[in-house]
């Protein structure tokens, strides 16, 4: 019988298919590179479909969109959208990808665009896990840490001074040493105030830069060096013969082991920095700013977790110094004694218990005003009295909750801040719920005081997507530019200040710029 007559080459299958891992070469007879290769695509409205096959006939295993960030029929951008994480072709692109692949790349300016700006989205992602790791530490060796101090008392741990080196409103805080791995560790053993109790949800809020980190936990006496400010008998490090004859027998307290050390809370921070504020309010208004920014992520971070803070207020955040840069990298913040610290949450309760950890700090009445408010709205009200009160400025309770006039106090005009935060505070203190911002809208706010877009971007352009759009591209390039100078000159790591950059540029869209501005401008 004589053979069949070939089948007619289908057109669709080779436009839409992908090529195998190795192939990058024409294949025979083909006069165009397959449409499917991982560094080189073509747009959507491109592909020719096979007579009588319509769009829906593609196979479900063909990419739906183009793999580079070239545009398809009727979507925006993929780097635009709000939802669209960095593909993960772009993370194993490298200075020394080869020439091959590169070149592919080369015969398309949009796929070149695409690659260069998914390429920058991913260094930041990975610049800015770096410097979170340096921050808080490397998670594996925490665990180790903590499993090593289960069943370790006050027996285990050396005292590093008998006096707090902090008090907040709800504890005291000392200094403990402990070897671990043939180094010395320092941490901090937290000892609650009467009648505070926060220490069960601690264990359980996993790890954020602006969270206190739990360590572990123990019941045991206290020992009798160790100083408690307020409390009757604990006064003096010298007894008197008849207490050394019969000593009083000591408390048995429950301690939390903390990864940080707190030197300072946020109230003793802001009672101090009057004159610096007067001196350098462009420096400290910035910093007033940078310390919001980290109550506001770790509050977002616990609304995550159905937990929410217990007495917000400036005696229970704790401040803890960053590690210092040798004096000769150190620029005009350190040297005005502005350096940032790392702002922690350390107070916490559920969001179904009725009551808080109580505070004396904490007016009666004000306390009173935010039993009625929902966790997250009493979180609102408190960021918003807190700016009033790290700028200096004395608020009242009919002033927050609208009982007899609703006008604010004035902030003062000082720097470039002054306005915005005046504005976020009345956003977070508005007497009509409906037209107060989330937490998460306050954050934003922050960050773009801090780092832009100002209002001057819109004097001659109008605002728009597109002009949202260059300026973060153009913002992202330039701070990548700035870390590789910044280190490569002076040899000086990331900070604190440069990692909350990171995460602003690494997230941020134009969408959310977009938005921010409308509520902010």
């Amino acid at each position: 019988d004589p053979l069949p007559p070939p089948l007619p080459k289908k057109q669709l299958q080779r436009a839409e298919s992908l090529p195998e891992p190795a192939s990058s070469h024409h294949c025979h007879g083909d006069p165009e590179p397959r449409a499917g290769s991982i560094l080189y695509s073509i747009p959507a409205p491109l592909v020719r479909f096979g007579e009588g096959a319509p769009p829906r006939d593609r196979p479900s295993w063909a990419p739906k969109k183009p793999l580079t960030k070239s545009r398809s029929l009727g979507e925006p951008l993929a780097w635009s959208s709000p939802q669209k994480a960095p593909s993960p072709s772009l993370k194993e692109l490298t200075f020394g990808t080869a020439d091959g692949e590169l070149g592919q790349l080369l015969e398309s300016l949009a796929g070149v665009s695409g690659v260069v700006l998914g390429c920058q989205e991913a260094a930041l992602a990975r610049l800015s896990a770096h410097m979170q790791e340096q921050l808080v530490g490397p998670e594996e060796r925490q665990q180790l840490l903590e499993a090593e101090l289960v069943g370790k008392r006050w027996a285990a741990l050396g005292v590093l001074d008998p006096q707090p080196c902090c008090q907040s409103g709800d504890a005291w805080y000392f200094r403990v040493g402990f070897t671990f791995e043939n180094s010395q560790l320092q941490f901090a053993a937290k000892v609650p105030k009467p009648c505070c109790f926060s220490l069960g949800v601690q264990s359980s809020l996993g790890t954020h830069c602006s969270i206190q980190r739990l360590l572990g936990r123990f019941t045991d006496c206290l020992p009798r060096e160790l100083v408690l400010p307020g409390i009757p008998g604990k006064q003096s490090q010298t007894p008197s013969r008849e207490e050394a004859a019969c000593p009083a027998p000591q408390p048995v307290l429950q301690v939390l082991l903390c990864a940080e050390v707190p030197q300072q809370t946020l109230a003793d921070f802001v009672k101090g920095s009057h004159t610096l504020h007067r001196t350098s309010p462009g420096h400290y208004e910035r910093l007033g700013c940078l310390l919001l920014l980290q109550l506001c992520m770790g509050l977002e971070h616990l609304q995550g977790q159905n937990v929410a803070q217990g007495d917000l207020c400036p005696e229970n955040l704790l401040l803890v110094p960053c590690p210092c840069p040798p004096r000769s990298q150190q620029g005009q913040k350190e040297l005005l004694g502005l350096s940032l610290p790392r702002l922690l949450i350390s107070s916490f309760f559920k969001v179904q218990e009725k009551q808080r950890p109580c505070s004396s700090s904490q007016e009666q009445d004000w306390t009173w005003g935010l039993a009625a408010a929902s966790p997250p709205a009493a979180a609102e009200l408190n960021v918003g009295r807190l700016i009033y009160q790290i700028l200096h400025v004395d608020i009242s309770l009919e002033n927050i909750l609208g009982f007899r006039s609703k006008r604010l106090p004035e902030i003062p005009s000082l720097s470039i801040y002054s306005a915005g935060l005046r504005r976020l505070a009345m956003l977070l203190l508005h007497w009509d719920p409906q037209q107060r911002v989330s937490i998460e809208q306050a954050r934003g706010i922050l960050q773009v005081l801090l780092w832009g877009p100002r209002q001057e971007l819109f004097a001659r352009s109008k605002k728009s997507l597109a002009l949202l759009r260059s300026w973060l591209e153009a913002k992202r390039a330039l701070l990548l530019l700035r870390f590789a100078e910044n280190w490569a000159g002076a040899g000086r790591s990331p900070g604190l200040e440069e990692w909350l950059c990171c995460q602003y540029f690494q997230g941020v869209t134009e969408h959310t710029l977009f938005q921010v501005t409308q509520v902010l401008y």
